[in-house]
């Protein structure tokens, strides 16, 4: 089988494109897929780097194949799996394995595609759909009247929340690292859009809402903002730091979010909001039918054969990847 895996962490040089991989089967509870497209994150980034090393959250471990989401049909059903058929079309994510032409799967992660969503299309929105669903559903609980910062809103994960928190009626504010990249959000309906400016952007917040802050801070940037969120936000409001991309902070006292209004931080993630097969089929179907109706908008910014994983890997890695990313495995209609 073809596959491509990393045998150790490091940086694009580990990434090894194998044609000799054993093919999977479906032990009990789990199904095999026939791969069609594989997501391309940068989660793939992280467990090529070794950030999940030591993770409980997600136990990805070496040797492994890359790829933790992605599209296919089901080719085997294992023992005591009874909600799921060979030849449904089907998508996935947090399930390593992705990048290659067979994954066996484990049901309760499989979620069906309905009809008018494409492989491509399922496997570059499922993961971070599901992700933006349950930040903006679950953790701020956002509705008509809700004021909310969201960061690196150019981003794939930030592009869904501006457009899903509008669809709530909430007023977004957008934090990106260039106007260009700020154009992005305001054409997905951010009513503000604004430059980091080394951390001005708090002041321009607090001005924008008479001193007051936003209910929500969305900071997926981490060391570089976090504190700025805090400005940002409103006296018992709630910052949601779901990424690190600029670094943790390592020297946080809880005293400050006493200090900054008695805030709420948490750091969630996605597994923790997809424990069963009923919860990840309920935010495929709501990603998915936003699609259809036109609600949510997600353009594949490239499709890109295996071989080029390398090359994909350093352009993410370098920031020069601002949309979503599908890896084509195989053609399957």
């Amino acid at each position: 089988m073809k596959g491509v895996m990393i045998e150790n962490y490091g940086g694009c040089e580990v990434v090894q494109l194998r044609t000799d991989l054993p093919k999977p089967c479906a032990t009990p509870g789990q199904v095999l897929v026939k791969v069609a497209c594989a997501g391309i994150n940068f989660m793939d980034v992280h467990t090529r780097q070794g950030k999940y090393a030591t993770s409980v959250t997600y136990p990805v471990r070496l040797p492994c194949t890359l790829g933790m989401e992605g599209s296919g049909v089901i080719v085997e059903v294992g023992e005591g799996v009874h909600n799921l058929c060979v030849g449904d079309r089907v998508a996935w994510c947090i399930a390593w394995g992705s990048y290659a032409e067979y994954i066996a799967v484990p049901a309760q992660r499989i979620a069906k595609i309905p009809d008018g969503i494409g492989f491509d299309m399922a496997a570059a929105a499922f993961f971070q759909g599901a992700t933006a669903h349950y930040l903006v559903d679950d953790i701020a609980r956002l509705d008509s009247g809700s004021t909310c910062l969201i960061h690196a809103a150019s981003g794939s994960i930030g592009q869904l929340l501006v457009q899903m928190a509008k669809a709530r009626g909430a007023q977004v504010f957008a934090t990106a690292s260039t106007e260009h990249k700020c154009a992005i959000a305001l054409e997905r309906g951010a009513n503000h859009a604004m430059l980091y400016d080394q951390g001005r952007f708090a002041d321009r917040i607090r001005e924008a809402t008479y001193g007051q802050g936003v209910d929500v801070v969305f900071d997926s940037v981490g060391k570089s903002t976090l504190r700025d969120s805090f400005r940002a936000c409103r006296t018992r409001g709630l910052i949601v730091n779901y990424g690190n991309v600029s670094g943790s902070i390592t020297d946080l006292d809880p005293i400050e979010l006493g200090e900054a209004g008695s805030l709420f931080l948490t750091r969630p993630r996605l597994a923790d909001h997809m424990a069963d097969g009923v919860t990840v089929q309920r935010r495929a179907d709501a990603v998915f039918a936003a699609i259809l109706e036109g609600s949510l908008n997600i353009e594949i910014e490239g499709r890109y054969r295996m071989e080029e994983v390398q090359a994909i890997h350093a352009r993410i890695e370098a920031r020069e990847q601002i949309g979503k990313s599908v890896m084509c495995i195989d053609e399957i209609h």
